[in-house]
């Protein structure tokens, strides 16, 4: 077992009782969150450390000195209220909760793991006011809190972080305009004002231009300061309270990263060769020990300094991360490349991202193609807007987001698009279950039913890079309607194996294992290995299932389908999906319409209710979705009497 290090509760109690200036106590606490934060995320493998670092100062003062959260308890009707709309800084405001606390430290020691600390906020962990981590959300949201306080005659403030990068939102702008308009006054919203996205400079991305000016000019008052200042922010928060009629807004300059001088900005851009990297993602052992002493030596440099004792640290046990397999195969590395390859012969292909170059390896193309790259910053409805435009002018465009907000964010435009008749590709990364660390959020579970309703599109996902490869060449240069790639963004827990001699052909899938007993469909490097774990489980049970990948979602070549039914007496779908609305109601529609049903034992199996938060193992098992869980359900359906025998036919 490695060990890592944690600041234990007693130390903040210590340090909240000495008689040191409020100030440099203020300053102890923020960095020993830090600290705490920077070991927390190490453990879990992912987080967010540049942002949660930058909006450390901000959080810290707001609990300890401004807010009445603490005094009244965290369910007080009068209590003061703070969410952070943009989310992912939540590993901060953890640890923070912990300091005071809220949360115990076995909550702290499970981020991102099942029944811990979810990866985005979640109002079942306590603390927590709302769910956030969708980008645009918190000022409306905080703005319906606030006129409920004064709907119910309640007390208390209702205090909201944003981000810089999320002000690229357009409901951030309905809400400005509204908040105003409904006359909300009890509303105070911070701008944690880092200057840096995910890997770039906000400017390069979308600049923001004269914020105060733009605030202004929606009838908010608004004040500027140091956001690692606690005497500045202290007085601009206090100034607020003697400004009536208002919402206000606060615009904190930070620095992302702040704490540990590798990470912050403009060092860690200089670095990185413009790229910021520390944005996601837990540090390797070397960085994340160097940055751990310059925090806790910053620290006792202090207590020293005011005559007190040093830090006493506690050892914490570090266990492995529960995989379910993992590959060195990245079907979004496949994907990248190419792109570059079929933009060499298709001049009209245009590639559109929501700031997410680095996960979803656009970045080869951008390289490659910086004419035909649109950076559109985080705004998916204006990008798939801006797609539409660029296909009414004879481009192609390739869009690429996440899943979970490009299917269902910008939903009406992509229906408006497709009334038009012109292509558009668009890319769902990081689709399905897993990685399951950011929560529920993040996770897309719903998205091939909201494409599968739209008329003339074709949604695939592929197994492995060669399949990505075949189906990038077939939404470019083969399909005459809109496609979709569902893309998988983690690691492949394993390399799946196709035959040989397979190639992409529409409605037709590929056996991965040859059965007798029954055929198990299901797409994706996740849940076909999976499947594929669950086949070598029932073989040892003298169960003999086949595997088939189809990664045709909604398209089906219904003779071939037929001809593969009929083989078997009973037919399973392992969705990486919801059970609703993905291939399996599409199997079994083709099986009813087809008069093939004859008997014929029929499940899918897939995600039901919300996705849970964790270690990718753990969450398939919580799901019963891993290949040993889904063994024993395909054996408890197996062995269950059908009313009618299979009726194998020729």
């Amino acid at each position: 077992m490695n060990l890592l290090k944690l600041i234990p509760r007693a130390e903040f109690e210590r340090i909240r009782n000495t008689g040191v200036p409020e100030e440099v106590r203020l300053a102890l606490i923020a960095d020993m969150c830090r600290a705490n934060t920077l070991t927390a995320v190490k453990l879990a493998g992912s987080g967010h450390l540049g942002s949660s670092f930058s909006a450390m100062d901000i959080v810290v003062l707001l609990y300890y000195r401004v807010m009445n959260t603490m005094r009244l308890g965290i369910d007080h009707p009068d209590r003061d209220i703070y969410f952070s709309s943009k989310g992912h800084d939540v590993p901060g405001l953890y640890s923070v909760l912990h300091s005071l606390g809220v949360l115990s430290r076995d909550n702290l020691l499970r981020l991102r793991r099942l029944g811990g600390l979810d990866g985005h906020p979640d109002i079942a962990i306590p603390g927590i006011e709302s769910n956030s981590g969708s980008l645009g959300m918190g000022i409306s949201k905080g703005k319906g809190m606030a006129l409920a306080k004064a709907f119910a005659g309640r007390g208390g403030r209702v205090f909201v972080l944003t981000g810089d990068g999320e002000l690229q939102e357009g409901q951030i702008y309905e809400a400005l305009q509204s908040a105003v308009q409904l006359g909300v006054t009890n509303l105070h919203v911070i701008v944690d004002h880092n200057k840096v996205q995910s890997d770039k400079l906000v400017r390069e991305i979308t600049d923001l231009g004269n914020l105060e000016e733009k605030f202004r000019s929606f009838g908010w008052h608004v004040k500027r300061c140091d956001g690692h200042d606690f005497v500045s922010l202290e007085a601009a928060l206090n100034e607020f309270e003697n400004v009536r009629g208002r919402p206000k807004i606060l615009i904190a300059d930070t620095i992302k990263g702040r704490g540990v001088s590798f990470m912050e900005h403009p060092q860690a851009l200089k670095e990185g060769g413009g790229l910021y990297r520390w944005h996601a993602g837990a540090p390797a052992d070397e960085p994340f020990w160097e940055g751990y002493q310059e925090i806790t030596g910053r620290i006792n440099g202090l207590l020293e300094k005011h005559g007190l004792g040093p830090l006493r640290l506690e050892d914490i046990e570090t266990g492995e991360k529960a995989q379910s397999g993992v590959s060195s195969e990245y079907v979004a590395e496949a994907f990248g490349r190419a792109l570059v390859d079929v933009a060499k012969t298709r001049k009209d292909l245009v590639v559109l991202d929501a700031d997410l170059a680095a996960d979803c390896r656009l970045r080869y193309f951008e390289e490659a193609c910086p004419e035909r790259f649109i950076e559109n910053g985080i705004a998916e409805q204006d990008m798939v807007s801006t797609a539409g435009g660029l296909a009414l002018q004879g481009f192609l465009p390739v869009v690429n987001s996440f899943a979970a907000f490009l299917a269902s964010r910008a939903n009406e435009q992509i229906y408006t698009n497709a009334c038009e008749g012109k292509r558009i590709i668009y890319v769902c990364h990081y689709a399905g279950l897993i990685p399951a660390g950011p929560g529920k959020s993040h996770q897309s579970v719903r998205d091939i039913s909201l494409f599968g309703a739209l008329p003339g599109f074709e949604v695939i996902e592929p197994c492995n890079g060669d399949e990505t490869r075949m189906a990038v060449d077939y939404c470019v240069n083969r399909s005459k309607g809109n496609c979709v790639l569902r893309l998988v963004i983690g690691p492949s827990p394993r390399k799946i194996e196709l035959p040989c001699e397979y190639r992409l052909c529409i409605g037709k899938g590929v056996f991965l294992k040859e059965g007798t007993d029954g055929v198990l469909f299901s797409y994706g490097s996740v849940m076909l290995h999976e499947a594929l774990k669950a086949s070598d489980v029932l073989q040892k049970q003298g169960v003999s299932l086949a595997v088939m990948n189809m990664p045709w979602l909604n398209a089906l070549d219904r003779e071939w389908f037929a001809e593969v039914a009929v083989r078997f007496p009973a037919l399973y779908v392992l969705e990486d999906h919801c059970v609703v609305g993905g291939l399996g109601d599409r199997l079994l529609r083709a099986l009813v319409e087809q008069d093939l049903r004859l008997g014929r034992k029929f499940r899918c199996f897939g995600v039901e209710g919300f996705p849970a938060c964790g270690a990718p193992l753990e969450v398939l098992r919580h799901h019963r979705l891993d290949g040993e869980s889904l063994a024993e359900r395909l054996m408890e359906h197996l062995e269950t009497k059908s009313s009618t025998p299979p009726g194998r036919q020729p």
